[in-house]
């Protein structure tokens, strides 16, 4: 009889190698797709965040006929009282956080007495999940009459902030004035639909802001900077204008010919600014939400930007 001996099969040395590589190879094909899928997933929830958002801005203007203000220094809808109050304050109710408005003293500025304790509340619809995970917020240099501050709790934030215009002198001196640099959101005002003589689906009322109050310049935090507004949802200094930035993030409102061009993702102090790939979100005056390519024009951004610049040239494109 022939004994049979039981031969113990193994890789070869080469052919282990042959399948790390292959398995290296897929990883390295697949990884690309999977943060795609997962960034377009990221963005389809910052869109539904904004639409949210603009769903709360024409409720409140349905029940006080009135677009919110972007900040009140004097009373106005849903301010009685004249106190320093956010926009994202006043629609509390309308994105179902009727709980946090009722901690929230209205007599009282935003950052007096218990209303430092309702700010660090975080509101999910506020944050956008693409932007960068950031250092609490427990300190704040002064913007009068608000005074510095020194926070036991940390300020919740906000990547999302109303559009008040444009700065003319930033944009076309020639063209924008104080008649038509406005948007439909700015500091105590109570604009009516029908002061949206461009058309409210031609007309941006809030824009991507994310990050603050870190200062970033193209996707590179700046330790060395400062930023006295978008501290968190409460502040109700943190909207800003339209300036136009250089392609760096360096400089600001020098005028696109004089290369301030970029009308986002440059910088976000009091610039519109994502961290998505090329572009971000702007929601509009009638509720709907837009995917903007930052490859668009500093003039034809400024236009959006405005509720009643109609004949500004950069329009005609825009349409």
């Amino acid at each position: 009889m022939k004994l049979h001996r039981n031969r113990r099969f193994a890789f070869t040395l080469v052919e282990l190698l042959v399948v790390i590589s292959i398995i290296g190879i897929l990883v390295g094909l697949l990884l690309p797709a999977i943060n795609s899928a997962r960034e377009a997933a990221r963005r389809m929830s910052c869109q539904s965040n904004q639409r949210q958002i603009g769903l709360a801005v024409l409720n409140f203007e349905s029940s006080h006929k009135v677009f919110p203000a972007s900040g009140w220094t004097q009373a106005g809808p849903g301010n009685p009282y004249g106190t320093y109050m956010s926009w994202r304050t006043v629609i509390l109710p309308q994105i179902e956080q009727t709980n946090v408005r009722t901690l929230y003293d209205i007599q009282q500025h935003w950052w007096q007495g218990s209303n430092l304790a309702v700010a660090s509340i975080p509101i999910s619809i506020f944050l956008c999940p693409s932007a960068t995970t950031q250092p609490p917020v427990l300190s704040a240099v002064a913007k009068s009459p608000r005074p510095a501050l020194a926070l036991n709790l940390p300020l919740a934030r906000t990547d999302y902030e109303a559009i008040l215009g444009v700065q003319p002198n930033s944009i076309d001196p020639t063209f924008y004035d104080a008649s038509n640099r406005f948007s439909v959101m700015h500091r105590n005002s109570m604009n009516r639909f029908g002061a949206i003589l461009d058309g409210s689906s031609n007309t941006i009322m809030v824009v991507e802001a994310a990050g603050r109050p870190t200062v970033y310049r193209r996707g590179i935090a700046q330790a060395a900077l400062r930023n006295d507004q978008g501290l968190g949802w409460i502040d109700s200094e943190g909207a800003f204008s339209l300036d136009g930035a250089s392609r760096d993030g360096a400089r600001e409102g020098c005028r696109a010919a004089n290369g301030c061009s970029a009308a986002m993702n440059a910088k976000n102090d009091n610039e519109p600014y994502s961290f998505h790939s090329a572009g971000s979100h702007a929601l509009f005056a009638d509720g709907h939400i837009a995917f903007l390519n930052e490859s668009i024009s500093l003039s034809v951004m400024a236009a959006l930007c405005t509720r009643a610049a109609a004949d500004d040239p950069g329009n005609e494109v825009a349409e």
